[in-house]
């Protein structure tokens, strides 16, 4: 995905323009604001902890096919900003980098059993909200797609006759 700013001569943003991605049969725009945290909110993503939970998410995001537009790892919690296509859905993809970056940092880390116990290092809820494109984009778009399907829709070689008339007949 591709997100351009345009910005004023005072340098203020005014208008954020987004290219929507693409599958086999569909067009999307699927992002969203995902907040979570360390089981007991503890402050455990921090130096080493923090550089192997940035590649983890890197990498498992992308065997998924979700894009990281934007993320931050906090001390106590983890903010991302994705754009998971529309085939998968959120709650099925949260399951995935939270299960799976639990075992690869027990794995990597085995001091984090003893402040953890059980294999669990995130805790059992998430927030999620969805963050669509402003209403100037959409407007635009909209706009453009009527000129689109206008455009489309002219027929380029003029139809003579009528291919279900029979004749000159009428009957």
């Amino acid at each position: 995905m591709v997100i351009v700013q345009v910005a004023s001569p005072e340098g203020m943003v005014i208008a954020v323009a987004q290219k929507a991605n693409s599958l086999a049969h569909t067009k999307w725009l699927c992002n969203h604001h995902i907040v979570f945290s360390p089981k007991y909110r503890r402050k455990a993503i921090y130096n080493e902890y923090r550089r192997d939970l940035a590649q983890i998410f890197r990498d498992l995001c992308q065997w998924k096919g979700v894009e990281i537009i934007e993320g931050h790892l906090m001390p106590d919690h983890v903010h991302m900003l994705a754009g998971i296509p529309p085939k998968i859905s959120v709650s099925s993809f949260m399951g995935y980098p939270r299960g799976k970056s639990s075992l690869l940092m027990f794995d990597r880390h085995a001091n984090l059993k003893h402040e953890f116990g059980n294999r669990r290092f995130w805790a059992e809820g998430y927030y999620v909200s969805t963050a669509g494109p402003d209403e100037a984009t959409i407007a635009k778009h909209v706009r453009e797609q009527e000129r689109a399907d206008i455009a489309q829709d002219r027929p380029g070689v003029k139809e003579y006759e009528d291919p279900f008339a029979r004749g000159p007949q009428g009957g």
